[in-house]
């Protein structure tokens, strides 16, 4: 692993209260950056980008030029592996000097232009150490083959408060994650998680059990909507993390759908073969987008369960 740091003019003389940690794989979080670099105005922030092993030279010149403009504290971490998304957060706190940090995932956009200076306020009053101000998703539909991921997010992940308070952990993402900076020494990210899903609601889960979590209102918009084939690859290779994630917290897990869903599957005979008329019901757009979203869960259950047995 080699590590190369560039920085703005302004982040080794900086004493943030608040660091704000973005990492990324391949993707071009100019417009993230621009975004915060404007809301910093003074206040005590920092912005820690990690390029994850992406080794695309011309992304790397893009976003060091970027970083060179910043006029608030700003570093660029720039790998020449890629150890995954636990790993990088876990990289991005240790380089971090504030006493709070906020994960946001790079293809997100703050919702406001308060939305830092909210967070400061947050940090300041509600005495939590873990803050999760929620996400949306842009209603626009510019790409139809992305309508899926964004019903499945309107459903599954767009909750309101009210919804978020009631469930605690269990719709804590690390897209819009802000947490005191003592709690992530003594917890950190589980590196054990490899490729996508499931760590950051592992995470969540294990240190809900002994600080205090706080839902807030303040979202950014997730702009990164996948490509429904990219789910159905996603949730196809994800069975492992899910396994780590129900073994860390059986307690948790058997109380969730999906658990049980994927249990049931588990003890039926050859459930395998449904995949692919499931995945042709996934990518048939005459369908209702109710039965899509229908097979593309039952789709991950069925991997799941192959973990799970």
């Amino acid at each position: 692993m080699t590590l190369s740091l560039d920085i703005s003019q302004s982040f080794s003389m900086a004493v943030p209260r608040l660091s704000v940690l973005i990492p990324f794989y391949k993707d071009d979080a100019r417009d993230l950056l621009e975004r915060l670099d404007a809301q910093i105005g003074g206040q005590a922030i920092e912005v820690l980008l990690y390029d994850d092993g992406t080794n695309d030279a011309e992304l790397t010149a893009r976003m060091t030029d970027a970083v060179e403009r910043s006029k608030g504290p700003v570093c660029l971490i720039t790998n020449t592996e890629n150890n995954g998304r636990s790993a990088a957060r876990n990289q991005l706190f240790v380089k971090s000097r504030g006493d709070w940090v906020l994960f946001l995932d790079a293809d997100m956009r703050p919702a406001q232009d308060v939305f830092l200076k909210n967070y400061l306020s947050f940090i300041e009053t509600c005495g939590a150490d873990i803050l999760f101000g929620g996400f949306e998703v842009e209603t626009q539909q510019e790409d139809a083959d992305r309508d899926m991921h964004r019903a499945l997010s309107e459903i599954s992940d767009c909750l309101t408060l009210d919804e978020r308070q009631a469930a605690g952990p269990q719709y804590v993402a690390s897209s819009n994650l802000c947490v005191r900076r003592d709690v992530l020494h003594m917890e950190p990210f589980d590196s054990g998680f490899e490729g996508w899903g499931w760590e950051d609601s592992e995470w969540a889960a294990r240190v809900s059990k002994q600080f205090k979590l706080v839902h807030i209102e303040n979202p950014a918009v997730h702009l990164g909507l996948e490509t429904t084939e990219t789910l159905l690859q996603r949730f196809a290779t994800s069975g492992p993390n899910y396994r780590r994630f129900t073994n860390a917290h059986p307690e948790l897990a058997e109380h969730l759908p999906l658990f049980k869903i994927s249990k049931s599957l588990g003890r039926v005979p050859g459930q395998s073969l449904m995949r692919p008329i499931l995945k042709l019901f996934v990518k048939t757009h005459i369908l209702p987008m109710r039965a899509r979203l229908t097979a593309l869960k039952l789709w991950r259950a069925s991997h799941y369960a192959d973990a799970l047995s």
